[in-house]
């Protein structure tokens, strides 16, 4: 699937809506939609493993809020769009996801919904193209393989935007050029790397892929980010980075 594309569509769309201004708020739009597709896709990954261990998988989100419940759109003509999309998304989808009860108990895999939310905004005032936005990006199967390399790829193509959005941009290292770091440090297992500006964690997870290796421990790979604490990758992190 061509990125570039994707991220092209859905800015020719998003330019057309009276809601949002600038780059920067069209970024913001993209990731909380990005973002419930994905979480929808992973959520399906535990539904079968938990069917398979015969327990019971219960979503954070209420089922009429999951993204299979009002997002797709299987040409019915039920697929909600216009004014009432527009009401679904601000009254009851944004409020709600923001409000979900958290506590110290609950899984990191689930209370990591209430705190994307907790600052993200729903810019569009028109319906029809929020509509069509919400279709653009579920045609990207996040189960499959290669769709999952593409959300990848646009993440870093949503990186890259956000250079020329203002104060709300942050400095994009191209992959290559990590990678041709991480070969020049020449990390071995049992060393300790740490990122000090990890961002998104592109050098780290570039520094595992590159030590794969049946000894690797990854209590040794460490990042920090300004107003983050220290960043940890355990072991279950590694694995899903080098698959």
């Amino acid at each position: 699937m061509a990125v570039n594309n994707i991220i092209k569509r859905l800015q020719n769309i998003m330019r057309q809506d009276a809601g949002i201004s600038g780059d920067a708020q069209r970024i913001e739009q993209m990731v909380w939609l990005f973002f419930l597709k994905v979480y929808d896709a992973q959520e399906e990954t535990w539904e079968y493993k938990s069917r398979r261990e015969k327990k019971e998988f219960k979503s954070i989100i209420p089922e009429e809020l999951r993204w299979r419940n009002w997002a797709v759109d299987n040409a019915d003509g039920e697929a909600l769009t216009g004014d009432a999309l527009l009401e679904f998304v601000n009254a009851r989808l944004f409020p709600t996801l923001k409000a979900l009860p958290v506590n110290e108990d609950t899984p990191r895999g689930k209370t990591i919904v209430k705190e994307i939310f907790s600052d993200l905004n729903q810019y569009m005032k028109n319906g029809i193209l929020l509509r069509q936005v919400v279709n653009v990006i579920d045609e990207i199967d996040f189960s499959d393989v290669e769709d999952r390399h593409t959300f990848g790829d646009i993440y870093e193509g949503i990186l890259k935007d956000l250079q020329s959005a203002g104060n709300a941009g942050e400095f994009y290292t191209p992959r290559s050029v990590v990678r041709l770091l991480v070969h020049i440090l020449d990390p071995q297992p049992g060393e300790t790397v740490y990122d000090p500006a990890c961002g998104s964690g592109g050098m780290l997870i570039e520094a595992i892929r590159y030590m794969h290796d049946d000894s690797l421990c990854c209590g040794s790979i460490f990042g920090q980010e300004k107003n983050l604490s220290l960043i940890h990758i355990s072991e279950p992190t590694r694995q899903e980075a080098i698959s």
